[in-house]
């Protein structure tokens, strides 16, 4: 199994040209199920991808349901079972795929998180009050909000990817396609500020990371996350992730009457289907404020029943 699992690796760097992210989480949702089957076949000398079957994987699903895994953690873990045997079937190392007969499990269908237009604007203003880093954060927020950026593309973001005269960024996205995205002169000027304070031995590596951790090398996600959790703890509703950024600046080019094309392009969204999410985040929140604000917007609480009195 150790061996299968490296090949994939392999695979997903050199040929699929995967993220580090993907296939970081590829490797741990395997080295999990391989944890998962040496404890229930202890007695086996050896458990090898061939020995897997149907019923194993099903055995793993309902321990991890057991553990109250979230569904989409679990379907998560699945699909990575699957893409794992597909692999390794084109490899002819093994003859059939146990995974591809089990249903994905039932995902629970919710609306992503969007901050206010007020509230995104608030965020950005939090770090100027705070010790630390403030500019860089300053910076690091306002770049996340004016290009949409998952947290994975905004650590790649290198000095030579910013072209402030044009207004437009590099972003490295999944299967490390690029992409150039606009980019707000409010988080142009940000940047600037923020690399105006540096001393000039404070990078440590090449090429130039944008932002940079304390001791001058390029940020993780990690570390994004903890930023944006800090200063978002703030707002009344809670502290967010990045992605909710990222979700708000789609949402709020929507409200504005940008077109979805023009958007997935800049999300990276290979399908429009996935971009058209946001229509509905935008016209739920359309309807909040109509039933907050309209002084007759009572609404029964199921569905409408058009009654028919012909007989």
């Amino acid at each position: 199994m150790d061996d299968a699992i490296h090949a994939f690796m392999t695979f997903l760097d050199l040929e699929r040209h995967a993220s580090h992210e993907t296939v970081r989480n590829y490797v741990s949702d395997l080295r999990q199920f391989q944890t998962f089957m040496k404890a229930e076949h202890s007695g086996l000398p050896m458990i090898g991808p061939a020995t897997v079957q149907t019923e194993s994987i099903r055995a793993y699903l309902h321990w991890l349901d057991r553990k109250r895994e979230k569904s989409t953690s679990i379907a998560r873990k699945l699909a990575s079972l699957r893409s794992f045997y597909r692999y390794l079937q084109r490899e002819g190392l093994v003859g059939h795929n146990p995974a591809e007969a089990i249903r994905t499990p039932k995902q629970p269908k919710h609306l992503p998180r969007v901050l206010s237009k007020d509230d995104a604007a608030a965020l950005m203003e939090f770090p100027a009050d705070q010790a630390g880093s403030p500019l860089r954060d300053t910076a690091l927020l306002e770049t996340l909000y004016s290009t949409g950026a998952r947290v994975s593309e905004l650590v790649g973001i290198n000095l030579d990817d910013l072209s402030a005269s044009e207004g437009l960024i590099r972003l490295r996205g999944k299967g490390r396609k690029e992409r150039m995205v606009p980019i707000g002169a409010v988080a142009v000027k940000a940047i600037h500020n923020y690399r105006a304070s540096l001393k000039p031995a404070t990078v440590k590596q090449q090429p130039a990371p944008i932002f940079l951790n304390h001791r001058g090398g390029r940020l993780t996600t990690r570390s994004v996350a903890r930023i944006v959790a800090r200063y978002s703890g703030r707002l009344t509703g809670g502290s967010v992730s990045p992605h909710t950024l990222r979700h708000s600046f789609a949402t709020h080019l929507l409200d504005e009457g940008a077109d979805l094309r023009s958007i997935q392009e800049m999300l990276g969204h290979v399908s429009l289907s996935t971009t058209q999410k946001y229509t509905h985040l935008a016209m739920d929140q359309l309807l909040a404020v109509y039933d907050k604000a309209h002084p007759r917007a009572g609404r029964p609480p199921g569905p409408r029943v058009v009654k028919n009195d012909k007989p």
